[in-house]
């Protein structure tokens, strides 16, 4: 294949990946076709069935090797300011209905509603603000805080 026909198709890759929410995939291999475009301008790449070669090893090793470490720079691997649920123990969480002697009930904690549960023997009014105890797969085990009424 000539030099020029490797950098197009390359060009058309990398195109295609800016149109699309492909998440950093193509981009390897359009950058590949115009590094093989580069070294067949030279003269270095060989034959054809050389160039191919190349392509295929650089695009499948650059993937490998460089796709993660660009979408951690880029914080676009959706963790971005996801918290693992186990440190969230201690954090204050605010009632949303009331909450029943030992019942399970709902609070807002980092702007998402999460299903609680109390070991207390006292009910809780809505409103009020609960320390976490514990994280048990979706569920947050609560306490009330000192003082923690808010809207009172």
């Amino acid at each position: 294949m000539e030099w020029w026909m490797w950098v197009l198709v390359g060009l058309v890759l990398m195109a295609l990946e800016i149109m699309t929410p492909g998440g950093f995939y193509v981009l390897f291999f359009g950058v590949s076709a115009v590094v093989v475009g580069l070294l067949a301008g030279t003269g270095i790449a060989g034959p054809a069935w050389a160039q191919w070669l190349a392509f295929s090893v650089l695009s499948v090793v650059s993937l490998a090797l460089f796709r993660k470490p660009l979408m951690d720079m880029l914080d676009l691997d959706g963790h971005a300011g996801r918290q693992e649920p186990g440190s969230m123990v201690g954090e204050a969480a605010v009632l949303i209905e009331d909450l029943a002697a030992g019942g399970v009930g709902k609070a807002e904690l980092h702007g998402a509603s999460w299903t609680v549960r109390s070991r207390q023997s006292l009910a809780l009014p809505a409103g009020s603000r609960c320390v976490v105890e514990s994280v048990d797969g979706l569920t947050l085990w609560i306490r009330p805080e000192e003082g923690g009424r808010i809207d009172a």
